[in-house]
């Protein structure tokens, strides 16, 4: 496990040391926050919804998790390209151990990320219903960070070239981001989205993190971890599977 443990820390002090890089990529959930929590608030409180900020800080929250998860695996074709994957590959230990290390790193940066945009968030004016179900949401957090930080070392597992993961990455992100239920609610959608929402691994993520913070479900918090669990098992055996075929 002293791989695993070291892997997980190298990508925390890249995380601390990337100072600008931290402080920027919070400015997209604080845009999304404020423009669209008091600018469709008074809209959606009209419709019946109630507070809009209420039920919109938890899918920016995920879609902070979601943005951060998910670059993270642009890192294996940048170490690739300056030669520090090589190095660490050679090393006589399992890349199933180094891949988890990676994962694990990637996550719990995600998390943090997804944190910071939490106490943003009750800065704005977000109130959480029940303070003793924060662990909870912080759980869900993790668990959507290692889902997607999986997916993403997976793809790039697969590509040499940065350049093409940024393009199938805004190619994924982006639908899967505004078909999870982050921004409006998933009751009373086309019978083509429902469907398409419910094989969304995002969906789960948010309806689980606003269950916890806000008490209000739609899927059911015993089905979002449940899903949740299961298809991060799944993506984490084929990401690693990936990743021990690299060929450097």
């Amino acid at each position: 496990m002293g791989v695993v443990y070291i892997m997980w820390l190298r990508q925390l002090k890249k995380y601390w040391r990337s100072k600008p890089r931290m402080i920027g990529s919070l400015a997209q959930p604080l845009l999304f926050l404020v423009a669209l929590g008091f600018g469709f608030g008074p809209i959606f409180q009209k419709a019946g919804g109630g507070n809009y900020i209420d039920f919109l800080a938890p899918g920016i929250i995920a879609m902070s998790v979601l943005f951060t998860a998910m670059f993270a695996g642009i890192e294996v074709i940048w170490d690739r390209q300056f030669g520090f994957l090589k190095e660490t590959l050679v090393a006589p230990v399992s890349r199933a151990k180094i891949m988890l290390g990676r994962t694990l790193g990637g996550a719990t940066v995600a998390s943090l990320q997804g944190f910071l945009v939490l106490l943003i968030s009750f800065l704005i004016g977000f109130r959480v219903q029940n303070i003793f179900y924060i662990p909870i949401a912080l759980l869900l957090m993790f668990i959507t960070a290692m889902f997607f930080t999986s997916f993403g070392t997976a793809i790039a597992s697969k590509l040499e070239d940065m350049q093409a993961f940024q393009l199938i990455m805004n190619f994924l992100i982006m639908p899967i981001f505004f078909l999870s239920g982050a921004l409006f609610p998933l009751d009373s959608l086309p019978n083509a989205l429902v469907i398409i929402t419910r094989f969304n691994p995002l969906s789960y993520g948010v309806d689980g993190i606003r269950g916890a913070l806000t008490g209000v479900s739609h899927l059911g918090m015993m089905m979002d971890f449940s899903v949740m669990i299961v298809i991060t098992a799944i993506i984490l055996a084929i990401g690693s599977y990936l990743f021990s075929k690299i060929e450097v």
